[in-house]
């Protein structure tokens, strides 16, 4: 259905039912109201009154009087007006309320159209921030990744630089432990004292050799140091040194052997004459006093002893007792030959326990010290760097026993073969094993074991020839070295034996500086009088005594000199005016 409008007519009919009312309203009723609508007013007006408005009216009866007819006109016109007016204010009010909801609509339509945008432009902005979330996130892998591989790249750089470093470290252990055995190697050339008596041999070359072996060893060492660890390339040219070193010494000792066994095949003969007759000599002297002679007016003491105080035979026989007790104790390292393991310990303890010794000599007294702290930990537990290993006699419950021997063993050999050479070397020597003997009295006790058996003359003893005994073996007890039924030359059998004396005489008259200066020392001065004064009170032997009392008397003379005085001087009258005439009658 169309919507309700209210006619054009409206405004003319309202005006003129308005008039019409004024009209009828005034004091003159007289005239009859001409019925001033016109037809097509009345048309209109009917038209613009609905049907059911125009139900309502009824006509009048023609009986009534005109002023009540004009009344009802008036009052029906009335309610005609006001149902006009009500049906145009309703008329108004529902286009108000259309004109309302189609604004409301027209509202909601924009405000939908508003939220449409809106939420467009928000799922818009949603996925271009999931968009750049997921950006993100990737980047954030990408860089994660990034990361991840830069640190597994540090990682095996670190790796890879703790690797070199260990294998630096090993190569540069590798390299000591080739130095020490070239040096070693190289301390069994000496062209000046050993085989010096064998005809057309010459160890200069091969001395000359192992020196420029050493130097360029230890030139290779220095060299990597400077640069940081040594290259494999390092490790073979050093290598390749010590082959050459172990090739000269083995071309060494073959032309050795065979000058000992050509000057072997000439000699042979002629040194056991020899040594028949001295022995013959020794034996006579030994056993046949002397007879009273006089010098200067003064009477020669008569009746010298050949044999040493029994209070010290028993004290040397107890020393003796004790190396061999300390010997059965590693017998279990000692004897081995299967167990790869304990055949290992052994060599790793010989080695931590002789190779300091032998690098002890006429230095500076802050590496002396640092060998004495190496040997010092070594027995008393602790753990010791030996040849790029770690080494400690807690490795075999025998360690302990073996080390104690094998130095002991050290020492004396130094004193038998470097001090021999070199008479300075006895110092720093004595006062390293001073300070091991003063902290590990076994050490001490085991020293004179090994002292004693190699050379008796340090007890004093002068041992007696039995019958029964072989010749060979009467050799070895009075010090000599025996090889193959040849006895050693005099000369370096007196060099050794002055070695170790001289070796004797500085222990007794030194002490560890670092130590504990509380303490008497424990083989003091007082055991160098007592062998002084023992062997005076011995028949003297051909060479021997002579050499040894003056190698005793060179090294601690002045020592005896400060602690005796007086009798010091007494005794050195008793040498020169008694004892030296009674050694020219022996010889």
């Amino acid at each position: 259905m169309a919507p309700l409008m209210l006619s054009a007519y409206s405004g003319w009919v309202l005006d003129r039912v308005v008039g019409q009312s004024a009209q009828e309203a005034a004091p003159s009723r007289s005239s009859t109201p001409k019925e001033s609508t016109p037809r097509s007013g009345r048309s209109s007006l009917e038209k613009a009154v609905s049907p059911a408005s125009q139900q309502g009216f009824s006509p009048l009866p023609s009986a009534m009087p005109s002023g009540v007819k004009v009344a009802e006109g008036l009052r029906q016109r009335q309610e005609q007006q006001e149902q006009m007016v009500r049906a145009v204010y309703d008329l108004a009010s529902e286009q108000l309320k259309r004109f309302d909801e189609l604004k409301e609509l027209k509202q909601h339509q924009e405000f939908q159209d508003l939220r449409e945008v809106m939420e467009k432009s928000s799922k818009e902005a949603q996925g271009q921030q999931e968009k750049l979330k997921e950006e993100h996130r990737h980047r954030a892998k990408v860089l994660n990744l990034k990361l991840r591989e830069a640190e597994q790249q540090r990682q095996r750089q670190e790796e890879l630089e703790r690797l070199r470093k260990e294998e630096g470290q090993e190569r540069l252990r590798r390299l000591y432990s080739i130095q020490e055995e070239v040096l070693q190697l190289n301390q069994q050339i000496d062209p000046n004292y050993r085989h010096k008596d064998l005809p057309r041999i010459d160890l200069s070359v091969y001395s000359n050799r192992g020196n420029q072996i050493c130097g360029l060893v230890s030139g290779l060492i220095r060299t990597t140091s400077e640069r940081g660890f040594p290259t494999q390339a390092d490790v073979a040219n050093t290598e390749r040194a010590l082959q050459e070193m172990r090739g000269l010494i083995s071309s060494m000792q073959q032309e050795i052997a065979a000058a000992v066994e050509e000057k072997k095949r000439k000699d042979e003969e002629e040194e056991r004459e020899k040594q028949k007759e001295l022995l013959k000599k020794e034996q006579m002297t030994a056993q046949t006093p002397a007879p009273a002679q006089h010098s200067g007016g003064k009477q020669q003491r008569e009746g010298l002893q050949v044999k040493a105080e029994e209070s010290t035979m028993q004290w040397y026989q107890q020393l003796q007792d004790a190396a061999d007790q300390c010997i059965a104790s590693f017998s279990a390292i000692s004897n081995c030959k299967d167990n790869n393991e304990v055949k290992k310990i052994k060599m790793d303890l010989q080695k931590a326990a002789t190779i300091p010794v032998s690098q002890i000599s006429s230095i500076a007294g802050s590496q002396l010290r640092e060998i004495f702290d190496k040997i010092n930990n070594l027995l008393s537990g602790k753990s010791v760097q030996s040849g790029g290993r770690t080494v400690s006699v807690t490795q075999h419950p025998q360690g302990l026993d073996f080390v104690y021997y094998k130095l002991a063993e050290k020492f004396v050999n130094q004193g038998e073969e470097e001090v021999a050479s070199h008479h300075e070397a006895a110092f720093p020597i004595a006062v390293v094993a001073s300070g091991i003997w003063e902290i590990h009295p076994r050490v001490g006790d085991l020293i004179l074991a090994h002292l004693h058996k190699k050379c008796p003359y340090s007890v004093p003893f002068y041992p007696a020839f039995k019958d029964g005994t072989p010749l060979e073996e009467y050799q070895r007890m009075l010090g000599y070295q025996v090889k193959d039924s040849k006895i050693e030359q005099q000369d370096n059998f007196l060099k050794r034996m002055s070695g170790m004396i001289r070796l004797y005489a500085a222990i007794i008259q030194l002490r560890w500086p670092y130590g504990n200066r509380q303490g008497t020392h424990p083989h003091g001065l007082n055991h160098g009088w007592r062998w002084l004064a023992q062997m005076l009170n011995m028949e003297p032997l051909a060479d021997v005594t002579a050499t040894l009392l003056f190698d005793f008397l060179e090294v601690c003379g002045n020592a005896l000199m400060k602690q005796y005085q007086v009798q010091f001087w007494k005794m050195m009258l008793l040498i020169r005016e008694d004892y030296f005439p009674r050694y020219d009658i022996c010889c």
